[in-house]
């Protein structure tokens, strides 16, 4: 089986260091599986990947988005993998990372049938 493969588009007022620092907690607290990996990117312009990948990231730029956090996650699909993105960027939400009050802006996205889809 390959990797499940999901993209979290995300802004964030911290640092990308200061997010990296809280990570571990996060996952922590989220009970994501060990073997969940994550690669924290600043400037969505700097992902890299196939055609597709890359105008979601040039329309998430446009729409003023700072970070994409790329997860993969072996022996799982790609759906499965964005369940476990998505809960990485709830409780990164509910993390120091934000203030009180602050709104959430992200998506994640993941491919399905050849075709990336938004996690809904």
């Amino acid at each position: 089986m390959k990797s499940g493969k999901a993209y979290g588009f995300f802004n964030c007022k911290a640092s990308k260091e200061e997010i990296e620092a809280e990570l571990p907690t996060i996952r922590k607290l989220a009970q994501t599986p060990s073997q969940l990996e994550l690669s924290l990117i600043e400037g969505v312009r700097n992902l890299k990947g196939e055609i597709d990948l890359i105008e979601l990231a040039k329309e998430a730029e446009t729409a003023g988005i700072k970070y994409v956090m790329e997860a993969t996650y072996p022996t799982s699909n790609n759906k499965q993998t964005a369940g476990e993105l998505s809960s990485i960027l709830n409780q990164a939400y509910q993390s120091p990372l934000y203030s009180k009050g602050e709104t959430f802006e992200g998506n994640i996205v993941y491919k399905d049938k050849g075709k990336y889809i938004f996690l809904g």
